[in-house]
């Protein structure tokens, strides 16, 4: 995977999450899962918004089938909406327990997927249907895996 960029490509992905209990959903995602605080606005009428870094962003776009796979892997059954947030975290396990124990209800535990990672689901503050996932291999050992790639010309058999 190539780091150059084209002229006039998207330079930053912002998730932008509407959440309830604002001061829950802060402390959650920056005080338990440790994304540090870029920045931080008010304005008028109460209006709050914190943004917060996550590393570097991916998009993730799969198809209906390829969806429904990943749920039946990682969890076992349908359970995810539309969208679903994951983070890539050091430690699946160990970040399970600090989310739960902040906040987070988990739907799945820790399991090992074909694709190699250790992936776990969770129920967030925010309204949020997450994946936590640590990587069990290297990019380079998962892409001589068969059915792996990447680019447009291989399609991907998780």
């Amino acid at each position: 995977m190539s780091a150059e960029r084209k002229p006039g490509a998207v330079r930053q992905l912002r998730l932008v999450v509407e959440a309830e209990d604002y001061e829950a959903a802060v402390a959650f995602y920056r005080d338990v899962l440790g994304l540090p605080e870029q920045a931080a606005f008010s304005g008028g009428d109460g209006a709050e918004v914190v943004i917060l870094e996550a590393g570097r962003a991916t998009l993730e776009i799969a198809n209906p089938a390829q969806k429904r796979m990943i749920d039946d892997v990682e969890v076992g059954r349908q359970v995810a909406p539309k969208f679903r947030v994951a983070f890539e975290v050091e430690d699946t396990r160990e970040t399970v327990d600090r989310l739960t124990s902040g906040g987070a209800d988990e739907v799945a535990p820790p399991t090992v997927t074909p694709w190699q990672s250790l992936n776990a689901r969770l129920d967030a503050p925010g309204g949020m249907h997450i994946t936590v996932f640590q990587e069990l291999q290297s990019l380079e050992e998962r892409e001589s895996m068969d059915g792996f790639g990447t680019g447009t010309s291989q399609s991907v058999a998780l």
